[in-house]
């Protein structure tokens, strides 16, 4: 359970909602911490050009970033 609660989805602006929709088609909910990210736009929006600079860049492979995330997930103590 998080500490913070989630965004309320209802509120958010479309764009935000757009991402949040995407994740829930490819992994059958939205991720957790975009959630949270999504109660500030600034913050979600800043992550989300984070990642998505990383994908553009072509500079770190896929599955280097998807064994990182995976990494940075157990060290958090994410059950994903």
């Amino acid at each position: 359970m998080a500490r913070v609660p989630d965004a309320d989805v209802d509120q958010l602006d479309r764009s935000i909602r757009a991402v949040l929709d995407a994740q829930a088609k490819q992994w059958g909910a939205p991720l957790l911490n975009h959630l949270i990210y999504a109660r500030r736009p600034s913050i979600f929006k800043g992550a989300r050009m984070m990642w998505s600079g990383l994908d553009a860049s072509g500079l770190i492979d896929r599955r280097l970033v998807a064994m990182i995330n995976r990494r940075v997930a157990f060290l958090n103590g994410c059950e994903f």
